[in-house]
């Protein structure tokens, strides 16, 4: 029975983790390495041609050289890698560089539209620590925020990450990397060195998440370079820290619009104090599958950042209230399969490292014993990492919002869990002579701003650009829809089923193999050759 058990674990995970691998593996790029003779501020960059599902533009690619560390004489020199999309227009306005979010994802997957190209070369410079000559890549934290046997928000199992967040980063420092160099300051100085060497006067940016606070970041140091900034996910200081209270106060969010769905009330009449329910006294087990209830909750709460996801999330945890796990189950083993790739581990300690703060208990503050889900990402990044980071913050100025004349618009989500409305509008936008605040009503985090109504959040960014007057006429609402068809519990119970029907075809084939060698060996008996 044990052996049975085990070969079922080991089917379902190939299927689930060959699904996870087909989409979230990495596309292979060249390595980026500085040119030979280069010198800091050096761009290298050769022609090609970008093609959209409409339109073919004209387009470059190449090398950026910077210092490793600006603040150190003679720091070394490192690359980052260069595009540039051509505008339609043969007079464009100014250019658009894009800051992707994260920490500790690539800056380089923007796919712009024929609408932001109409009028405005796109830029893409690679993320220092992620996309140049130097990743910090921490197989150490890849392998030790997975954990072992017990739970992951142990204490035991915080130190561990903790540990290896200290090895990988004095391993990279022996390695001659100098980690005092991968910070936001510096990123937002890659960017003013991409725009002096692509010779614009001036930029605009567009962020997102992570990548406003480069925005906010570069508008401080060169705002003489910037145009106008929009920033979708605002995220001002002190905020990579997901508090327990605000993931809480987005689920009471998530409750009040399900209580207003008849549907919705007959499954429970209160969505959070199911969900509190099952986070509290969540099971251990669904047949012979563990489940890690600080895995299954850091999942939740990614999850819980889109519309089009939240509903997953629910949907598991009432099956849990009546005492169906599957779901939870499987989204233990998910946590596994993707939390060791989400991130480039050394990149997100470096830059998130702006916002620690040496005097704050963060395993008691993310615990939070009151709390629906508490902090569960927090926990593990913030209680179980962030300290031990062999690097220094930057400087204070890095740390607090200052006042902006440029053009500024901010965009957020009512429901966005990782950047919640209220820190965008209560500690930004006062600070902006020049912004402008949109909040899109039963929208989360950023994706949810791309997806949902494509066509007015072009509108609404092309209009800002061009003319500095933001359109949000095409927006409409969009009420929340809580309904799931195949859920998490389904998908565990099918996937089991699979490894079942597999796992009766291997032992059907293993019986079929060893009867006809019997009779082969019974054969040879007669014949005198068996030995």
């Amino acid at each position: 029975m044990k052996t049975r058990t085990t070969l079922l674990k080991v089917l379902v995970i190939i299927i689930l983790g060959g699904t996870v691998w087909l989409l979230l593996r990495p596309k292979p790029v060249p390595p980026i390495t500085v040119p030979e003779g280069a010198g800091a501020g050096d761009i290298f960059l050769n022609p090609f041609t970008h093609k959209t599902k409409t339109a073919t533009y004209q387009a470059d690619r190449g090398t950026l050289v910077v210092p490793e560390n600006r603040s150190r004489p003679g720091s070394r020199l490192i690359a980052l890698p260069v595009k540039r999309i051509h505008a339609a227009s043969v007079s464009p306005a100014e250019p658009i560089f894009y800051l992707a979010g994260g920490p500790g994802q690539s800056n380089m997957g923007f796919k712009p539209s024929d609408a932001l190209l109409a009028n405005h070369d796109i830029v893409l410079v690679g993320y220092r620590g992620v996309n140049g000559s130097v990743k910090l890549d921490c197989p150490e934290v890849a392998r030790a925020i997975v954990g072992g046997s017990g739970d992951l928000g142990s204490s035991e199992s915080l130190d561990r990450i903790a540990e290896a967040v200290r090895t990988s980063g004095r391993r990279l420092q022996s390695e001659g990397v100098d980690l005092a160099g991968y910070t936001i300051p510096e990123v937002a100085a890659d960017m003013e060195a991409a725009r002096l060497g692509l010779k614009y006067d001036r930029i605009n940016l567009l962020s997102e998440s992570y990548g406003t606070r480069v925005a906010q970041i570069y508008a401080y140091l060169y705002p003489q370079s910037l145009r106008r900034s929009a920033m979708i996910g605002v995220n001002p200081p002190g905020h990579f820290v997901w508090e327990p209270e605000m993931i809480d106060s987005q689920i009471e969010a998530y409750s009040n619009l399900w209580a207003q769905d008849e549907a919705c009330r007959s499954r429970t009449p209160d969505l959070s104090a199911s969900m509190r329910k099952v986070a509290h006294g969540m099971p251990r087990r669904w047949l012979f599958w563990r489940i890690d209830p600080t895995k299954t909750k850091a999942l939740s709460f990614f999850l819980l950042f889109h519309r089009t996801t939240a509903p997953l999330i629910f949907n598991a945890y009432l099956a849990a209230e009546r005492g169906d796990a599957a779901g939870l189950a499987l989204m233990s083993v998910i946590y596994d399969l993707m939390m060791p790739k989400i991130f480039t581990w050394g990149d997100l300690f470096a830059k998130g490292f702006i916002d620690y703060d040496p005097n704050r208990d963060y395993r008691r503050d993310m615990s939070a014993p009151d709390s629906i889900l508490g902090s569960p990402a927090g926990l593990l990044i913030w209680g179980g990492a962030a300290k031990a980071w062999p690097a220094s913050a930057p400087a204070d100025e890095f740390r607090k919002v200052h006042p902006s004349d440029v053009e500024t618009l901010l965009i957020n989500g009512r429901l966005d869990f990782s950047t919640p409305v209220q820190y965008a509008r209560d500690e930004l936008l006062p600070s902006l002579k020049n912004g402008r605040l949109i909040v899109l009503s039963e929208m989360g985090h950023v994706g949810d701003f791309w997806g949902t109504q494509p066509k007015a959040a072009r509108r609404l960014l092309t209009s800002f650009y061009d003319t500095g007057v933001a359109d949000d006429s095409l927006f409409t609402y969009v009420p929340m829809k809580f309904d799931v068809s195949i859920g998490f519990p389904l998908i565990a119970k099918a996937a089991l089923g699979l490894g079942g029907l597999l796992a009766l075809a291997i032992v059907w084939i293993g019986i079929v193999v060893y009867r006809r060698r019997r009779k082969a060996r019974k054969g040879k008996a007669k014949s005198g050759y068996v030995t």
